[in-house]
């Protein structure tokens, strides 16, 4: 009978978490190609990164809202007795780190951040269980220009990967002076049926048919005209304008969460189907639910995998070098891949094989171009480039190999 400390491997073996995925090479370059491009954007328009942990305090989310969400969270107690959870998104989690760490920082602060977030929901097409989220958030401002600067800013980043978004632009303000008059619980409600488009229920509350004419018209600004709150949606949209941002005006954005308090938007993608939002944002105040000031904000979140999922990205392939050394020539060898990978993406054999092999696994492994090394190249430092896409070779210099694969890109 077998010992079973000295059993090696398993039988079946091992799957990832349900809802979750492997991301092969070819999917994380396109990845970084697009994580890359918002960054530089937000970095052009002077937003600083931050990073938050992976798992906060539970009530870091059940303060944002409410103890309902938990039910959707990877939560659990740890060995101290604290309750944790993974965090199921990063507006809450940047709005604790500038509490803790920022709030002496001249206003506006300006942050963006990129990780994956965390929610215990039923997998299905395009909704996974770990997800990724870039986001961006202005804090210190209530002012129009701080809502048409991160909406412009929503609409570059989009537009920098291909992504040719429909962005709507609507004003909690505005549906909440229609129900002025009632409770606030009634008014609440109502802003939670008009985020879950139920409005038959909506036309039972006072008001209610008032706000589904408004959100159904044609043109909603005209049907808005008689509302006192329309002042700073209009010099958001002025702004817009200037900035020569298209977008549509829609009153049927609302959020059911207190915390939001004017413009709020999404942005859509007409290369998906039924689940076509990849952005949403807007203004709120946070931060003094979580013991700080009571300071405005605002931001969006996107909706990382969506937008790969909406994009047709050709992202620029680079050059990939192998460095075929014979026998007698593998330390020499290991100086010159050195000296190219200061400048070109170069490998080198490690698995012992022929010149004949390595050139054979060149060609099976994608590699655009072989370097070839023997007593020759050796004694003249001249070393053999072959083309593997064209089977062309020449003798260079590793200075001329780079200048000859750089420029040939």
């Amino acid at each position: 009978m077998s010992d079973p400390k000295w059993t090696v491997g398993k039988s079946t073996p091992l799957t990832r978490p349900r809802g979750t995925r492997d991301l092969l090479p070819s999917e994380m370059r396109q990845r970084r190609f697009v994580e890359s491009r918002f960054r530089d954007i937000a970095e052009l328009w002077g937003y600083c990164e931050v990073a938050t942990p992976a798992f906060e305090p539970l009530e870091l989310f059940t303060l944002k809202s409410g103890e309902a969400i938990v039910d959707e969270l990877y939560s659990f107690t740890d060995k101290g007795g604290r309750s944790l959870a993974l965090r199921p998104e990063l507006t809450a989690p940047v709005a604790r780190l500038y509490v803790n760490e920022l709030q002496a920082t001249p206003k506006p602060i300006k942050l963006y951040y990129f990780g994956d977030c965390f929610r215990y929901e039923r997998p299905q097409s395009g909704r996974y269980r770990q997800f990724w989220q870039f986001g961006i958030e202005l804090i210190g401002s209530s002012l129009p220009e701080a809502d048409a600067e991160v909406i412009a800013l929503a609409q570059r980043m989009l537009a920098s990967v291909g992504l040719d978004a429909n962005i709507h632009v609507g004003s909690l303000d505005v549906l909440r002076a229609i129900f002025c008059d009632v409770d606030y619980e009634t008014s609440a409600l109502a802003m939670r049926l008009i985020d879950k488009g139920d409005f038959d229920r909506l036309a039972e509350l006072p008001g209610g048919g008032r706000a589904i004419d408004l959100i159904k018209a044609k043109d909603p600004l005209n049907e808005a005209q008689n509302i006192v709150a329309l002042d700073h949606l209009l010099c958001v949209l002025e702004l817009l304008d200037t900035l020569s941002v298209s977008y549509t005006v829609d009153f049927s954005i609302a959020r059911g969460l207190e915390y939001y308090t004017g413009i709020v938007f999404e942005a859509y993608s007409c290369a998906l189907g039924a689940q076509n939002q990849v952005l949403g944002g807007g203004s709120y105040r946070l931060a003094h639910l979580f013991g700080g000031e009571d300071v405005p904000s605002t931001g969006f979140g996107i909706g990382f995998d969506r937008v790969l999922d909406a994009v047709n990205l050709q992202v620029p392939e680079v050059p990939r070098l192998l460095v075929v050394p014979t026998n007698d020539a593998r330390i020499y060898a290991l100086h010159v891949a050195n000296e190219l990978r200061s400048r070109l993406k170069t490998d080198i054999d490690v698995m012992g094989r022929t010149v004949r092999a390595q050139l054979a696994y060149a060609n099976s492994a994608g590699f655009d171009y072989a370097v070839i090394i023997g007593k020759n190249e050796m004694q003249t430092s001249k070393l053999t480039l072959r083309n593997l896409r064209s089977g062309e070779q020449e003798l260079l210099d590793v200075k001329q190999i780079i200048n000859r694969v750089l420029n040939n890109v």
